[in-house]
């Protein structure tokens, strides 16, 4: 498909031709109700899982600019986004740096970023003063965690609690590998995000980019039993009926919209995907905003 078809096919698919035109520059307004170019009475498109760039790059801020401009011109609202340390296990200082360069996008991109707390459960209290801090002073709306533990390991535990407290989600990164991982022995699927549920029913889940690589099939089915855990579609891997399926059988609500900045891959699943546009809709921001709603600090 070539591009200008591309973007027209994206104003297609329940969206305005408002939200797929192209915006770079625009000044965005503050705000959950209403976004820039947005029509009223239309939805947001919210991508429950993307990333700025890390500092340490000399091109961080020119890739954050794009990102930006990408959204604008795939008409997506709101970008939900963490920086990570290039290395893991992640320290506190790097995991503080990496939130304060994302409360600084926050303002940068104002109403366009919301900002996930990322943080190595491994630290102990100062992760949970972390997660407060920026949850509650500063208006995060999540916490991320990545691979330097398994979910299911006690370690996490305080986490899940203390999101579970101030009623925000939980991004776990994920995957289900038919080989072992050297560079990830911690990574954490669908079966141990199911087991993290079954502890803690309350907690918002969101497993991570189930187009990601491995096998996105084995993912969707284990986590059939987990009504809690959400599923969002990002990752680079574009078969043929991925979302189709998580629908089939997770159900709609269960299924959030994310590119994961393979921002062309991430809109494309939904623009192929054969759904109802009430259901496309509920993906690509109705359910997310769901869960931002529950966000009980201030």
């Amino acid at each position: 498909m070539k591009r200008r078809e591309f973007l027209t096919a994206a104003a297609g698919i329940g969206l305005s031709a408002a939200w797929a035109g192209a915006r770079a520059g625009a000044a965005p307004k503050d705000g959950p109700e209403q976004k820039p170019g947005q029509p009223p009475g239309k939805p947001l498109v919210i991508d429950c899982h993307a990333h700025l760039h890390h500092h340490g790059s000399s091109a961080w801020e020119e890739d954050d600019r794009k990102l930006i401009e990408a959204a604008d011109k795939l008409g997506i609202d709101q970008l939900c986004c963490s920086i990570l340390t290039p290395r893991r296990p992640a320290t506190v200082e790097g995991f503080r740096e990496c939130n304060r360069w994302i409360a600084d996008g926050m303002r940068r991109f104002s109403g366009r970023v919301l900002g996930y707390c990322y943080v190595n459960p491994g630290a102990g209290q100062p992760a949970l003063d972390e997660i407060r801090r920026c949850v509650a002073e500063q208006g995060f709306m999540g916490v991320k965690l990545y691979n330097e533990h398994t979910c299911t390991e006690p370690v996490l535990f305080p986490v899940v609690e203390l999101a579970i407290e101030l009623g925000v989600p939980i991004l776990q990164h994920a995957g289900h590998m038919n080989f072992f991982l050297e560079s990830q022995p911690h990574l954490s699927d669908g079966g141990h995000l199911a087991e993290l549920a079954r502890r803690y029913p309350e907690a918002m889940l969101i497993c991570g980019h189930v187009g990601g690589g491995g096998d996105w099939q084995w993912t969707i089915k284990v986590l059939r039993n987990a009504p809690t855990v959400y599923l969002d579609t990002s990752g680079s891997v574009v078969d043929d009926g991925i979302v189709e399926m998580a629908v089939r059988v997770l159900g709609t609500d269960r299924v959030l919209f994310a590119c994961d900045n393979s921002m062309t891959a991430g809109m494309g699943k939904m623009i192929g995907a054969d759904l109802p546009e009430a259901d496309k809709q509920k993906i690509l921001g109705g359910n997310m905003a769901g869960i931002l709603s529950k966000r009980r600090s201030r």
